[in-house]
């Protein structure tokens, strides 16, 4: 009698796992894709989108506009923003359109100014010249002729780093400035003559810094360049031993939390090159390399040149070019693969070698703040699809290889850091 309770005990108990199987496997299967679940013996990375404060769900949506004089390719706007201090706010931004015609589906660009920038009128133009939609807006609560009385919150330092709490973040500049790019883009999105399917992001210093957050984020771009800005602020910064410096501790933790690119930019999933030099001085190498590598290595470009200036400077030829072979399909920039170091060799495969003009190898011996170092440049030789060069002796040593083609593009690869021979 005891034997058959129990085969009877089993037979229910396989009867119910019969009866739940396909739910336990549709959970399984969630678990795994969300990054919880993972096969013994193997590693994985889990880097999900990140909204943090933000209610994309809102922002997408395109905002309430007002439309302004036109001059040239350039049209006056403002568009709402978000609330300060339970009042509405409003955005200034110019529109660069290639012609006057809304009959061609064009490719779109929205652009972000850095510290002390504004929304730039000949950014807007630069682009519009190229065959793109352009929106430049101002992210300092300023219009054309100066502090708006319904503007955001300012762009000055004191204004970004200020102590704060948690339920002021809303209040915080990058809160707002992150808020006003998507709608700047959800505008975009809803405008006669874009092709939405065709829209990309870049920033220049903070700008730069507002790019890895957005497009980290917000999904429905094609491709993104931020120029200079990065993560890591809190590691290696111009505003480590300053502004952040000045925050009370709890204040600066949240603000590292809730603010710095590094907590977003590993969501981007489309073509990003990072450009910079190697003497900046607000994103040093050290913090820009950890931020680039948080995107995967499928999407993600470098470009770094040796002293490359700083600057609300809207024509490196790269950006363009990078930008155009994503959403125009032009000619691709050259890819350097990953870095190898075979003795006193450092070596990279390149994806094609044909349009190159100069491929070169470049180095610091130099310790010490990363923008104060000096860098010499030789010539890398190239042997088939792979470029080479040898390492000079001297230790400490950081190098990495650089490649311009024919029409004036740098790309580079990673830099490396060597400490013994």
């Amino acid at each position: 009698m005891a034997s058959t309770t129990r085969i009877d005990t089993s037979a229910r108990i396989f009867a119910l796992h019969r009866a739940f199987l396909p739910f336990i496997v549709l959970a399984w299967v969630a678990l795994a894709l969300s990054g919880w679940v993972f096969f013994p013996g193997c590693t994985t990375v889990s880097t999900p989108r990140k909204s943090g404060l933000w209610s994309l769900d809102e922002l997408s949506k395109a905002p309430a506009a007002t439309w302004g004089a036109t001059n040239g390719l350039v049209q006056e706007l403002y568009y709402e923003g978000e609330p300060l201090q339970g009042k509405p706010t409003r955005v200034f931004a110019y529109l660069g359109r290639p012609t006057n015609s809304v009959s061609i589906q064009s490719p779109a660009m929205v652009l972000v100014h850095g510290g002390g920038g504004k929304a730039f009128k000949d950014w807007a133009e630069h682009w519009a010249k190229r065959g793109y939609v352009a929106l430049a807006m101002d992210l300092a609560g300023n219009g054309p002729g100066g502090r708006l009385p319904d503007g955001g919150p300012d762009q000055a330092d004191p204004v970004k780093f200020r102590n704060f709490s948690r339920a002021e973040a809303p209040e915080m500049w990058t809160y707002h400035a992150v808020a006003a790019v998507v709608r700047g883009h959800s505008l975009l999105r809803g405008l006669p003559g874009v092709d939405k399917d065709r829209i990309g992001l870049t920033g220049i210093s903070w700008g730069g810094y507002l790019t890895c957050i957005v497009a980290g984020i917000d999904t429905r771009f094609k491709v993104a360049v931020p120029v200079y800005g990065c993560g890591y602020l809190g590691e290696n910064s111009a505003w480590r031993d300053k502004s952040l410096a000045e925050m009370t501790p709890e204040a600066r933790a949240l603000w590292l939390r809730l603010f710095d690119p590094s907590g977003y930019v590993g969501g981007v999933r489309y073509p990003i090159l990072f450009v910079n030099g190697t003497t900046d001085f607000a994103y040093p190498m050290d913090s820009y390399q950890k931020t680039y590598r948080l995107v995967p290595v499928t999407w993600r470009h470098v470009s770094m040149a040796v002293n490359r200036p700083h600057g609300h400077i809207w024509t490196f030829p790269e950006v363009d070019a990078f930008v155009g072979s994503v959403l125009r399909k032009g000619p691709p920039l050259v890819r350097v693969g990953a870095l190898k170091v075979d003795g006193g060799r450092l070596s990279a495969s390149l994806d094609r070698v044909t349009g190159l003009a100069d491929t070169s190898l470049c180095y610091t011996t130099n310790s010490g703040p990363w923008h104060l170092r000096k860098w010499q440049t030789v010539p890398a030789r190239m042997d088939r699809r792979r470029v080479t060069a040898e390492l000079p002796t001297a230790r400490p040593i950081v190098a990495f290889l650089a490649i311009k083609d024919k029409a004036g593009n740098y790309v580079s690869s990673e830099h490396v850091e060597l400490t013994h021979p």
